[in-house]
């Protein structure tokens, strides 16, 4: 699969919503005709990476766990958990910067200007 899945087609989703097959196509994004909900397809490249990511978030969550149960220092464990808010941090960058090339200039160019608000607003809860 390259960069962007371009293929969608042949892509068969149950949703939440228990509609099987309902999802319509628009290029990387699918959105369930029953309920609206949005899925997103992602290449095989931007999956694992943002994986990774959170593989490596988990163990650090996990070692903080392990601080507090071992009586750590707390400005030990509250030095762990900054660099845990700083993945988090670079988590979100990633993200929306994929968001940003792929679902945002997308329904652009296919006239849909919602999705601008919708960035806004996300933006502005990633900012607080």
């Amino acid at each position: 699969m390259g960069e962007c899945c371009n293929n969608k087609e042949d892509i068969s989703l149950s949703c939440h919503c228990g509609a099987n097959d309902s999802f319509k196509s628009n290029s990387s994004q699918l959105k369930c005709q029953n309920c609206s909900v949005k899925k997103k397809v992602r290449s095989e490249k931007e999956f694992k990476a943002l994986l990774n990511r959170l593989s490596r978030i988990e163990g650090q969550v996990r070692g903080v766990r392990s601080m507090l149960e071992n009586d750590a220092y707390c400005i030990d464990i509250l030095t762990q958990v900054s660099a845990i808010n700083a993945a988090l941090n670079s988590f979100n960058k990633v993200l929306i910067a994929n968001h940003i090339r792929t679902c945002v200039k997308e329904n652009i160019q296919a006239g849909n200007d919602e999705v601008v608000e919708e960035l806004v607003s996300t933006l502005q809860k990633l900012m607080k």
